[in-house]
């Protein structure tokens, strides 16, 4: 879908407590009920503001304010608009004539690994193609980890994306393929963060190299049952060297019954029937789509899942890359994400990621942010994150920056400058 259309996005647990809003020109406001341990804050003198709603400032899809201000009290932004018209607040915060975007909502990442494969990457870059192999090492890595050793790696990389902006991830297991190391990934993503999906279908488990059916098996039925507390989602990585169309309609089908919802991982390297598997069960993202059919096309642009682009994958692959332009031109809702893995992208820069699809996917910089934050929500199925009006949740950055062109303009400029993460400044 283009970023000027609203994706249909059923309720989700995640979804923001409704406000009332009051009528104002060029801005929203709620009314919201102050306590003495509630303080407000206006952010003032935005020389441009991203909203995400395309009923303010210039009505384009990024809802584009300028000379704005932003006010949030607890977790929520409680108003935007024209600094001219700003409420009074608790407290004030000069944004000195910088932007403010809503914080990246990246919608796809593997962090919780051991190891690296530099030495893959090191070869892969004198010449040698990229396969899905390589993931074993990086299984046999994960399964030698402890789970302290696990999560610090997990903390460090949250860590490095939120300086960068990041202020939802979505990560999945997938680099352990044991019934216990797969939970034991979940259960500590899911202390860090609500988007955890079970990706025990990342391969098939070396331990099952000559027995594929076996470990399907395996997925869905003990494994399954084990991770499904942690998780929110489940995962099928449906490509040739991984699963077939078959194998991951039985995975995504058994992760569907016990209240998981399906994400695809989708054409990435061959064409291949994920994209309209993704769409045929309504997941919410088939994510790679990068070697599509005309027929590809019109499934995602006439159902719900949206198509979530990594360009850090073709980027280190030397893969070709996904045509976004042609996606966004047929109404396909699109996303970015990093895929920050060890293997295949290993960066967790989304305005890294927005420069290359700028560059080299055919986007606009419009279209760029737009799916760095509200495309990456609608990934998730949320309408609380990745937009900057009334009732939302308080995910914002501030760019050392004029205008969210410069994400693309300046690439590799460590522009953010600050982070808010409900309300809260982190960064």
């Amino acid at each position: 879908m283009t970023p000027g259309r609203p994706p249909a996005i059923a309720p989700e647990p995640h979804t923001a407590d409704q406000a009332t809003e009051d009528a104002m020109s060029n801005a929203t406001t709620v009314s919201p009920a102050h306590s003495a341990s509630t303080a407000s804050t206006l952010i003032t003198n935005i020389a441009a503001l991203v909203t995400n709603d395309p009923s303010l400032g210039d009505n384009s899809p990024l809802g584009l304010v300028q000379d704005a201000a932003i006010a949030i009290e607890g977790a929520r932004v409680v108003w935007t608009g024209d600094q001219s018209k700003a409420p009074a607040t608790d407290n004030r915060i000069d944004a000195g004539g910088r932007a403010v975007v809503p914080g990246f909502v990246d919608s796809h990442s593997h962090l919780v690994f051991a190891g690296d494969r530099t030495r893959e990457f090191n070869a892969r870059m004198s010449g040698r193609a990229y396969s899905a192999g390589g993931i074993r090492t990086t299984v046999a890595a994960t399964r030698a980890a402890s789970d302290a050793e696990l999560e610090a790696n997990l903390t460090r990389y949250l860590h490095e994306a939120l300086r960068q902006g990041t202020t939802t991830f979505e990560t999945k297991s997938g680099y352990g393929l044991t019934v216990e190391d797969e939970a034991r990934a979940l259960r500590i993503a899911a202390a860090h963060t609500d988007e955890v999906t079970y990706l025990g279908a990342h391969i098939v488990s070396p331990d099952y190299a000559e027995d594929p059916a076996a470990y399907v098996a395996l997925v869905t039925g003990e494994m399954l049952d084990a991770c499904a507390p942690y998780a929110r989602w489940v995962d099928v990585f449906c490509e040739k060297g991984a699963f077939d169309g078959d194998q991951a309609r039985a995975i995504l089908t058994a992760g569907k019954a016990k209240g998981l919802h399906p994400r695809v991982h989708a054409n990435q390297l061959t064409y291949g029937p994920g994209v309209q598997l993704a769409v045929e069960l309504d997941a919410a993202s088939a994510d790679h789509c990068t070697h599509l059919t005309d027929a590809d096309v019109d499934a995602l642009a006439s159902g719900r899942t949206v198509a979530t682009l990594l360009p850090g994958a073709e980027f280190s692959t030397r893969a070709e890359w996904p045509d976004a332009r042609r996606l966004l031109d047929a109404g396909v809702t699109v996303a970015l994400s990093t895929d920050c893995n060890p293997g295949s992208s290993f960066t967790s820069s989304v305005p890294f990621c927005i420069a290359l699809a700028v560059r080299d996917m055919g986007m606009t910089p419009d279209e760029a942010m737009w799916s760095a934050t509200a495309g990456g929500a609608a990934a998730l199925r949320r309408d609380d994150i990745g937009r900057l009006t009334s009732g939302a949740r308080a995910d914002l950055l501030l760019l050392d920056a004029p205008s969210h062109v410069h994400l693309a303009y300046r690439p590799g400029v460590p522009l953010v400058s600050g982070v808010w993460r409900s309300g809260v400044r982190e960064v």
